[in-house]
């Protein structure tokens, strides 16, 4: 969401991991805003409360919990990463 500082952090994270790590430099982050896509948002409304949320095939891999700090979030969109590329 727009403003939210964990997105931000999750957006930062993203970018640090592409780099750090070739393997995730493929993988699609599809990024749905709920307050201007509720329309997308909807399918996954159910499963999560707090943003970010990472989904990975339809699971949910990572929700954010207030007070996370950096390293906190970076450590799980790495997982979410992780889950991406492994099958």
């Amino acid at each position: 969401m727009q403003g939210c500082p964990y997105c931000a952090n999750a957006f930062r994270a993203i970018d640090e991991l592409k780099q750090e790590h070739p393997e995730y430099a493929g993988i699609d982050v599809e990024v749905i805003d709920e307050n201007e896509q509720p329309e997308l948002a909807a399918p996954y409304g159910k499963d999560y409360y707090y943003v970010p949320s990472i989904f990975v095939a339809g699971k949910k891999c990572y929700e954010a919990k207030p007070g996370q700090m950096y390293e906190e979030i970076k450590k799980n969109v790495a997982h979410a990463f992780t889950e991406a590329v492994e099958p």
